[in-house]
């Protein structure tokens, strides 16, 4: 369907003033910290820092954020505004920031958050008032970034709001970055997690304290001694409550660590969910088997030469491009793989490789789903200006996970454009 007119001419105008991802990561990373800086806590949320250790000594900085009200629960006027004491930046801006940064660095205000480190979620001892909430489950949740950008500051925004939506946990994983750490180190620090948490091993250090977590490459190697008792663990969930997901390069991630799952034999995930996931290798409009590369690869702020730029500082060699847990589309085997649910969005480069990854799925494999998000574009999911197409997608999700109802719905993305009768989804394998 059409996009709106001036909501294009803005993307592509953006898409050509922003520099490309290889040249710009270490400025994003900077914009992105800017970013997650401004946004507020949500008081229906508690958020603790935790660190999973790895063999080689590192550990992983974790973020776990558990729902403290039911879903729509009205809050206390006082609660309602320790809520509203910020102004979250829409993270579009983050597109084409590195682009002007240097000038407007020094000119930005910086408002303190409380909501990274903050073990309440909310200011002072207010959680006392709130009724407490069982989660239904644990999300473990893999961010976005073409594996060179993002972090659980960025996402932690949209982790409590994920948390509080779908009444889980949310576990959400700062693995280590490309190009300082490339493949296969952020699958494996995924991987290890997964693996603890399945196992009831994962420990929680440094909750009940205030853990300023930069990217990774400045992250101290080892959880600190003094913030809290490494001994203690989250206790094993039921296996058939944890949920893998992961949106872009973290959803690439997520179907990685399936595969790696069923190929190593130390815990098989039940379910994962694939959020506009990057699962091919090729991104050249030359050569890519895909139209999506071509049709949406310029004018929508992810372009195709950025994807590119994202593979090659993310490969350590030619011969990764054809490995499963590089590309995942480009497994031999896709059995026994987890219930799975597939995201595309209709103006991502990636819709085509998602879609053709859900069929492959389908193939070999039972209970499998993919919708396209219409009026989506890749990475709306931290877009605060895409609440159409946030929401659009959690009643997809509840859909997945809690059989809720999925009543066909006029368009309700960025545009509210589907023309007369259309729905903002569609669902590509019919499986509804």
């Amino acid at each position: 369907m059409p996009i709106n007119e001036a909501l294009f001419a803005a993307m592509k105008a953006a898409s050509y003033i922003k520099p490309n991802a290889g040249k710009s990561y270490k400025l994003q990373r900077v914009a992105e910290e800017l970013i997650a800086k401004q946004a507020p806590a949500n008081p229906k949320c508690r958020i603790e820092d935790a660190f999973a250790p790895m063999a080689d000594g590192y550990a992983v900085p974790l973020r776990v954020f558990t729902p403290l009200v039911a879903y729509g629960a009205p809050l206390s006027e006082a609660l309602e505004e320790s809520s509203a004491n910020g102004t979250p930046v829409a993270s579009a801006i983050s597109a084409i920031l590195p682009a002007v940064l240097p000038k407007v660095l020094p000119k930005i205000p910086i408002k303190e958050s409380t909501s990274s480190g903050n073990t309440d979620g909310i200011s002072g001892n207010a959680n006392t008032e709130l009724p407490s909430v069982t989660p239904r489950g644990t999300i473990l949740f893999f961010h976005g970034g073409g594996w060179t950008t993002g972090g659980i500051n960025l996402y932690t925004q949209a982790c409590a709001h994920m948390a509080v939506r779908l009444q889980r946990r949310v576990i959400s994983v700062e693995y280590r970055l490309a190009p300082e750490y490339r493949f296969p180190t952020a699958v494996e620090n995924c991987y290890e997690v997964a693996r603890q948490l399945f196992a009831g091993e994962l420990p929680i250090s440094g909750v009940g304290g205030s853990v300023d977590v930069d990217h990774p490459q400045s992250a101290a190697p080892t959880a600190p001694t003094g913030g809290g008792d490494i001994s203690a663990t989250i206790p094993a969930p039921d296996p058939d409550s944890i949920v893998l997901f992961g949106d872009s390069a973290g959803g690439n991630l997520a179907a990685a660590v399936s595969l790696m799952a069923r190929d190593r034999g130390e815990f098989m995930p039940r379910t994962q969910m694939l959020l506009y996931p990057v699962v091919g290798n090729d991104y050249n409009p030359e050569t890519s088997p895909f139209e999506s590369v071509r049709t949406n690869g310029t004018d929508y702020i992810l372009t195709a030469q950025d994807m590119a730029d994202y593979i090659d500082m993310y490969r350590s060699s030619v011969a990764d491009l054809t490995n499963p847990y590089f590309a995942p589309l480009t497994a031999h085997d896709l059995s026994n793989q987890p219930r799975t649910l597939v995201l595309s969005a209709e103006y991502c480069p990636l819709r085509d490789e998602d879609e053709a990854y859900a069929r492959r799925l389908q193939l070999v494999n039972d209970n499998v789903s993919c919708y396209r998000i219409h009026d989506g574009i890749h990475g709306y999911l931290l877009n605060t200006s895409a609440v159409g197409l946030v929401s659009t997608t959690y009643r997809i999700i509840e859909h997945f996970l809690d059989d809720t109802p999925l009543v066909p719905a006029p368009g309700t993305g960025t545009t509210a454009n589907a023309p007369e009768g259309g729905d903002a989804w569609q669902d590509v394998l019919g499986t509804d």
